[in-house]
Formats: structure tokens, C-alpha cells, sequence
């Protein structure tokens, strides 16, 4: 069995245990440098990466292939790739890249196939001079999706 599919078992097994915890990448480099970013429903602790690291490291033999091993959490930057990571993040305020489009609004809904967002506008009168404020809402697929980050408030 290769070293990444041998990775990826120790891993689905680390996620049985742990089911709130879930898989964003997994790369490993013809040097057997391995690198797993995980992402949970409730955030990702210390201790989390700690105990996926240990399943991966102690189920490995070192005598067999030599490898580095390295276990980290989705960062505050990094872009949404999972519904599962919009589901989690639901009322949160979004930028969002499509081909075309930019937006940014609150995420209020978020499907296995889709999302959507609610912002507020400020747009020209109907009638007379002036702009009014209107709410919309956009209904995204994530496959038009090119980059979707959580917007950090303060």
C-alpha cells in the first residue's frame, strides 16, 4: 500500500473517532514529507491535531519509510472549500468570488449543493432623487464558487 493511502485510512480512522472533525487537504511529496489541514464543526483545538497526529505517526513504521509529519487547522485566512466548512460557518459575513461577481453579505444558508447570502444595498429611487437602502440575497452554487473567506470583524 502506498504511504498516502496508508495516510488516508489512519485518518478516515482518526475522523471515526472524532466525527466533527473533517479533511480539507492532504499532501504528501516524493520525500514522504506529509502535510494534513483538518477543519471541525465546532473549530479544531490544539488537542485535536495532537490526537489525529498520534493515530497517523504511531500506525506508521519508520523502519519502512522515513517521513515528517505535520498536522495543522484550517487558518482564519484560508478560503471555505467544503460545504460542510459553510455549513459550520452559517451567520457569518462572507466575501465571495465568482467568475464574474463579487459579493459580500451574510451567509445564511448553506446546502449541500449551495449557499446563500443576504446583504444590504444602497440603491437609486425609484421615483425622485436620492438612494434608498434594500436587502438582497444571492443563492450561489459552489461550483461557480472561485474563492469564498470569512470576513474577520472586530
Amino acid at each position: 500500500m502506498e504511504l498516502k493511502e496508508k495516510v488516508e485510512k489512519l485518518l478516515q480512522e482518526a475522523f471515526d473517532e472524532n466525527n466533527s472533525l473533517f479533511l480539507i487537504d492532504l499532501m504528501v511529496t516524493p520525500d514522504n514529507q506529509i502535510r494534513v489541514v483538518i477543519d471541525g464543526d465546532k473549530g479544531v483545538s490544539v488537542e485535536d491535531c495532537i490526537n489525529v497526529s498520534r493515530k497517523v505517526e504511531h500506525n506508521l513504521d519508520r523502519e519502512e519509510e522515513d517521513f515528517s509529519l505535520e498536522v495543522t487547522s484550517a487558518g482564519v485566512s484560508e478560503p471555505l472549500l467544503l460545504p460542510r466548512q459553510f455549513k459550520k460557518n452559517v451567520g457569518r459575513k462572507l466575501q465571495v468570488k465568482t467568475e464574474n461577481e463579487q459579493f459580500e453579505g451574510n451567509l445564511i444558508d448553506a446546502t449541500e449543493t449551495n449557499f446563500k447570502l443576504r446583504w444590504k444595498a444602497r440603491e437609486p429611487k425609484p421615483v425622485g432623487k436620492g438612494k434608498v437602502t434594500v436587502e438582497k440575497e444571492a443563492v450561489l452554487e459552489y461550483s461557480a464558487v472561485v474563492e469564498a473567506k470569512v470576513m474577520i470583524t472586530f
